[in-house]
């Protein structure tokens, strides 16, 4: 009778992108002579916060030919970014019957893909710019919000709109969310009267300020997302000035333009007023809320 085969053990995870990553542990010699498949079981972990848009996961057990370690694993799951996940595996010999000869599962191992690298940003940027349609010039920026934000604007801040940090929200892979701060501008134009428009789902005051406050020579413009939500489609970029971070954000849809500004504004720099819009929106909870994972128009190849 042939002998078992030992437990992996000393599992190790290396090389970790957005959708891939390497894997290995310790064999013994003798195992690593008679081993001729590998059987890799890869689960998401539980979320505390299911994804609006969340889709069945895929089969998890890959049988892989056994190859050098570590070995890659990539392509036979729809990983996503920026997501935990657990991975155990086991050793085995295929035997002349078609049977295997297994040992026993590893240790469960934990681990988080990254976010999307530059070749992710660009394939999504290429999406971005194939959606986006005829573009208008803009020349104010504006910021809606309800009474109660401008009011603790001028009572706590001084007068000072600070930068908070950038929610979750997105595409998952985005490597803006949770780690830039800043202040959400829109820029969006209307398309026949070339002016914002006079609605607004974040509230009925605007803050407004001409663009070339904000915008100049020095200023850099950076790629960051793009991803519908509420079947509207958001292009975001991050533009940078004098060393500083910034984000800008669109809309292919109905081309909805927004800038993610690091620095605190002064209200003194623009004027506070009632949109003149007879339909003010009711605002849409989009905290954190993820891209829808079927659209065709805002996905990449790579995890949702």
């Amino acid at each position: 009778m042939e002998a078992p085969l030992a437990t992996p053990n000393n599992i190790q995870i290396c090389e970790v992108s957005c959708d891939s990553f390497r894997i290995g542990w310790d064999m013994s010699p003798e195992d690593t002579g008679r081993a001729t498949h590998f059987f890799i079981d890869l689960s998401r972990k539980e979320s505390r916060d299911p994804n609006r848009f969340k889709h069945r996961d895929v089969p998890t057990k890959l049988v892989a030919k056994a190859v050098p370690l570590p070995m890659a694993v990539r392509g036979h799951w729809f990983l996503s970014p920026r997501t935990e996940y657990c991975v155990a595996v086991q050793t085995a010999v295929r035997q002349p019957s078609g049977d295997y000869l297994v040992s026993e599962w590893s240790q469960v191992v934990d681990f988080c893909t990254g976010d999307y690298a530059m070749e992710h940003l660009q394939q999504l940027q290429d999406k971005a710019s194939g959606s986006t349609g005829r573009l208008l010039k803009f020349s104010v920026f504006y910021r809606n919000q309800h009474q109660d934000y401008f009011d603790n604007v001028r009572s706590e801040c001084g007068g000072l709109m600070r930068p908070s940090l950038k929610d979750n929200s997105g595409s998952h892979g985005s490597p803006i969310n949770g780690k830039l701060n800043g202040v959400f501008l829109s820029c969006n134009t209307e398309f026949d009267t070339g002016l914002p428009p006079k609605d607004s789902p974040y509230g009925p005051l605007r803050f407004q300020l001409p663009a070339a406050h904000l915008l100049g020579p020095n200023t850099n413009l950076y790629f960051a997302d793009f991803y519908c939500m509420y079947t509207a489609y958001h292009y975001v970029r991050p533009p940078a000035a004098r060393g500083e971070e910034e984000a800008l954000f669109c809309h292919a849809s109905d081309v909805i333009l927004e800038v993610l500004y690091t620095e605190p504004l002064h209200l003194e720099l623009g004027t506070v007023e009632q949109i003149s819009g007879h339909h003010q929106l009711m605002s849409l909870t989009t905290a954190d809320a993820k891209k829808d994972p079927s659209c065709k128009v805002c996905n990449i190849s790579v995890g949702r």
